[in-house]
């Protein structure tokens, strides 16, 4: 297996989650078929509960705002087995939810009861966050060699904290020195890598990002970062000027710090 070598300087590794730490089928095949299913019995369980209520209301001011924009919105039709008002209001909030996730929305919203749920679930042991089998190992072996480990990714500070910390490997957050998500910036855009070395309190030659989407890897050089493509299964094709221009790893374990 070839190995890539970082460069001596590195004081801090910083990892992307979705196919990179994690299968990038996991949100697809795991978590959103998981709201589906059990969005309506959750809803009914808390619906008297004041973070469920804070919610839906925050669904209700989407629907407003989408009606008020002219947005398509579901259609309720007449449903025999809903017999009182709060069957009815929940029925109707299970509809705008699948909607949205069918039409691939992002509103504020939808994510607050997504990981409200997920929390549940993460915490009940009904998910397990996944990762590969190569990155816990590869995480302590970095420390050991006095490495900082971070993480950045597009999903909430939250959620990432809820994958680690109920993974298939246990509760690993203590290998983690910290967390960013796309409030300190765009995972596109160069300084973001910028934003996070200060916050990181280390220069971007310092730090090594990995991740699978070149776009990132793109704007984390610019700032000055060094990188490393990881190549997983599902991942998005990269073109041969992509594969000549990175270095590439299909695990953390080809990963080597120079002179250690």
């Amino acid at each position: 297996m070839a190995t890539v070598s970082i460069p001596a300087c590195t004081s801090a590794l910083l990892l992307d989650i979705e196919g990179t730490t994690t299968p990038i089928t996991f949100v697809k095949d795991v978590l959103f078929p998981y709201i589906k299913e059990h969005l309506e019995d959750y809803l009914s369980s808390h619906w008297e509960e004041d973070e469920c209520k804070q919610d839906v209301h925050l669904l209700k001011k989407q629907i407003e705002e989408d009606m008020r924009q002219n947005r398509s919105c579901p259609v309720h039709t007449v449903d025999q087995t809903v017999h009182t008002d709060e069957e009815k209001a929940i029925r109707e909030v299970v509809d705008n939810v699948l909607w949205q996730m069918a039409a691939d929305r992002k509103s504020t919203a939808l994510k607050q009861l997504q990981g409200h749920m997920w929390r549940a679930a993460y915490s009940s042991g009904r998910i397990k966050g996944e990762v590969y089998q190569d990155v816990i190992p590869s995480i302590k072996r970095w420390r050991e060699k006095g490495l900082k480990v971070f993480i950045y990714s597009s999903g909430s500070v939250e959620a990432q904290k809820l994958l680690f910390g109920y993974s298939v490997e246990g509760d690993v957050l203590d290998l983690l020195d910290g967390h960013f998500d796309t409030t300190i910036g765009a995972k596109v855009e160069s300084k973001s890598y910028q934003r996070i070395a200060e916050r990181i309190g280390c220069p971007p030659e310092e730090i090594t990002f990995l991740t699978d989407v070149t776009r990132e890897a793109k704007a984390a050089e610019e700032a000055g970062a060094n990188v490393v493509v990881v190549v997983r299964p599902g991942n998005m094709e990269l073109t041969d000027d992509e594969r000549a221009h990175y270095n590439l790893i299909t695990s953390f374990s080809q990963l080597e710090l120079s002179g250690a």
